[in-house]
């Protein structure tokens, strides 16, 4: 009866073959071509539909889809690495009012000063927000800048203000060029390491999409820029500062930083087709005027002067102010490149969306015209085998039935046909549910295993096929912390350790042990026969299995279970059953009570040769 049991189970859903089938009066050459006909009709129609919506899927709506995913993601990251260009700005720019302190003397309520806290507040917020974790809209990734490189940066920045404040507090003529030089070239250090922050952010975005890779290097060229037009005043400010004469090396490094320039705009120059607007225009020839003109043009005179002799016609307070106008152009015009870059993306994503929308609209008429058909189908098809359907069911069921008029005998023919072969069906629907009703009643719904009347029935009967020895085994087992499953993962989540737990224990047993849901978290098995030192050592392989085990959430988080199990030796029988239930239970307690995840069995019942092997149990 069980192996029968379990044949049904595993392939209830088997067709019945021509044997298995019961004969009627129906069964006739000709309606097994009526039968053919409205298969043949069903499948191709049932067969158009789904191949044109995957069609539609596949080949209109996710590619439209994917295109606009990548437009929004594009114009995400482009006003990120917006972010990152105005810090490593605002970083350069802070180089302006530290030089003005360093040459003014100690004061704090000067105009540079004030000038000074100012634009470190507003480097300090810029990189406050670098560092601060992004909340990227729905469905875009993220691109945080990694920590490490920060921390760098922050380092270096606090090491070159103190210097830069040590400096400030000092009186004009203590001050020495060494210490004044090395202030700044900390500043330059703190622009330097950011540098790395700016590759890695353009490169991230590079390999995301090669469409950025215009914009991200030429919104790197423009940063550099802004910051090697501010060195080329601040590598010979020192010099100035102290009204010292002009050592060679600061000249070296203020015309290798024009050299610079000069190689950067000139590639600069050669992607301004990329966003060729009047306003990058006129702020490029504002470049051209005021800094490459007048700019280079003042710091080559102070280099002139200093050469010649110790004396500089403007102090150094002078230089920077006279300076530092020239530089807006520079500065300006990174801020007008990447809006037009972000309005060109942002444009981007409206036509994505726009393609999409109609796409979308496109793909609803089509599914539109597909259900039409479906419909057609129904009123064609479906509503006349309904109808037979339902007047054979009324005589089935001994009532009466009311064959319509047909204009046609060949339209009656048919829906004779189509009303045997609905009789057919409900005599084999309902020998289907008979057998449906019978495994219901003796299987656990969700796991597919035993229930617990069924193993009941099992152990109190004296006899099976598979056995005539009326000794037997019992292993309980119970999941730890099963409750701690459900609350931290969620019901769905405990099911679904139910049902794997299932299939692992139908991996691990034979065909002659029984498994069950012994209801909750619990499972049984039952071995027949005395060997319980057998039994015991079934239930450690479980247990070990039970422990390597990977169970994952419906979004994929990894987590293990253990069990505790309790282990009993007894005979069939109503009586017997019962005491050995209450045995394995008292054990399967007992390995609870003494940590869980171990097996424990009833001592008194176990030959003495086995008795040894308890040590070994954990």
């Amino acid at each position: 009866m069980f192996k029968s049991f379990m044949r049904f189970t595993r392939g209830k859903d088997r067709a019945l073959t021509d044997n298995d089938r019961p004969k009627a009066p129906h069964d006739h050459p000709a309606y097994a071509g009526v039968q053919q006909s409205f298969n043949h009709k069903l499948s191709t129609r049932l067969f158009f539909v789904i191949l044109c919506t995957a069609l539609l899927a596949l080949t209109i709506v996710a590619p439209t889809y994917r295109d606009y995913t990548l437009s929004r993601q594009n114009l995400y990251d482009i006003q990120h690495y917006r972010l990152i260009l105005d810090t490593a700005n605002y970083l350069s720019a802070e180089r302006g009012p530290a030089n003005i302190v360093m040459s003014e003397g100690p004061s704090s309520d000067s105009a540079g000063s004030k000038r000074l806290v100012e634009f470190r507040a507003r480097t300090d917020a810029a990189l406050a927000q670098v560092a601060s974790e992004l909340d990227a809209p729905f469905g875009l990734r993220d691109q945080k800048v990694p920590p490490d490189m920060l921390v760098r940066v922050h380092d270096q920045l606090v090491i070159a203000r103190a210097k830069v404040d040590r400096i400030a507090s000092i009186p004009r003529p203590l001050l020495t060029l060494p210490e004044i030089q090395d202030a700044i070239e900390c500043m330059f250090e703190v622009s330097d390491r950011y540098q790395a922050i700016t590759a890695w952010s353009a490169n991230e975005f590079v390999q995301h999409d090669t469409d950025l890779a215009a914009p991200a290097l030429v919104g790197q060229m423009l940063s550099d820029l802004r910051d090697y037009g501010g060195r080329v005043a601040s590598q010979i400010i020192a010099p100035v500062v102290t009204g010292q004469k002009m050592p060679l090396k600061n000249v070296i490094d203020s015309k290798q930083s024009q050299g610079r320039l000069l190689e950067l705009w000139r590639l600069i120059g050669g992607q301004t087709a990329l966003y060729d607007i009047p306003a990058l225009a006129e702020n490029r020839n504002d470049i051209e005027r005021l800094f490459f003109r007048d700019g280079i043009g003042l710091v080559d005179r102070v280099i002139d002067e200093g050469r010649r002799k110790p004396s500089y016609s403007l102090s150094a307070t002078e230089f920077t102010d006279r300076f530092v106008p020239t530089m807006r152009p520079i500065e300006t015009y990174p801020s007008a490149f990447l809006d037009a870059a972000v309005d060109t993306f942002a444009e981007a994503r409206t036509k994505a969306l726009t393609t999409l929308a109609a796409v979308t609209l496109f793909t609803a008429t089509i599914l539109a015209i597909l259900v039409g058909a479906i419909l057609s189908m129904r009123i064609h098809i479906f509503r006349p085998l309904i109808h037979a359907r339902d007047e054979l069911i009324r005589l089935a069921e001994d009532h009466p039935i009311a064959v319509p008029s047909r204009s046609t005998q060949a339209g009656e023919i048919l829906s004779l046909f189509h009303a045997i072969e609905i009789l057919q069906g409900k005599l084999q629907e309902r020998a289907s549910i008979t057998s449906e009703l019978r495994v219901q009643a003796e299987t656990d719904g969700l796991t597919a295993l035993l229930n617990r009347r069924m193993l009941d029935q099992l152990g109190q009967s004296l006899m099976t096929a598979e056995s005539t020895n009326d000794a037997l085994c019992l292993i309980l087992i119970d999941i730890d912390h099963f409750k701690a499953v459900n609350d931290t993962f969620g019901h769905i989540t405990g099911d679904r350790v139910l049902i794997q737990t299932a299939e692992l224990l139908r991996s691990l047993l034979r065909a002659s042990e029984f498994i069950a849901r012994f209801g909750g978290e619990e499972f049984a098995v039952l071995v027949p026969g005395n060997d319980l030192s057998g039994a015991i050592s079934i239930a450690r392989k479980i247990r070990m299995a039970l422990q390597q085990e990977t169970y994952t959430t419906p979004d994929g988080t990894p987590f293990n279970i253990t069990a505790s199990f309790g282990v009993a030796r007894g005979r069939r029988g109503e009586s017997a059953w019962r005491q050995l239930v209450e045995l394995a239970d008292a054990e399967l307690y007992r390995a609870k009570a003494d940590g869980r995840n171990r097996v424990r069995f009833a001592r008194d019942t176990l030959p003495a040769q086995t008795r040894c092997l308890r040590r070994e149990m954990s």
